[in-house]
């Protein structure tokens, strides 16, 4: 059995800045961490704009499970490059403009 076609996501999210790395520190000793242009358009509404998470999930097109899940993912990887020391890469994700 297959499973269920990942729905597109909404977003807003636009910036030429898709790259982050702690000072100081060659990118060729950098471990990277992926995080995809949904999941910063979930830390975008939560954190940034200060939305309940009904409304990132109706802005998002998505459920309110679906946004928690996506959400949880951001804040980990994101908590992971921090804490560890690792390069942050914005790229990827299932989503429209």
């Amino acid at each position: 059995m297959c499973p269920r076609p990942t729905m597109m996501r909404k977003i807003i999210f636009d910036s030429d800045v898709t790259y982050f790395k702690p000072a100081g520190i060659p990118l060729h000793n950098l471990e990277e961490i992926k995080i995809t242009f949904e999941e910063v358009e979930s830390l975008r509404l939560k954190d940034v704009e200060n939305l309940n998470q009904e409304d990132c999930s109706k802005k998002m097109g998505i459920s309110q499970p679906t946004f928690f899940r996506i959400l949880n993912s951001a804040r980990k990887k994101i908590s992971e490059a921090i804490v560890k020391g690792k390069a942050i890469r914005i790229e990827g994700g299932n989503f429209k403009r």
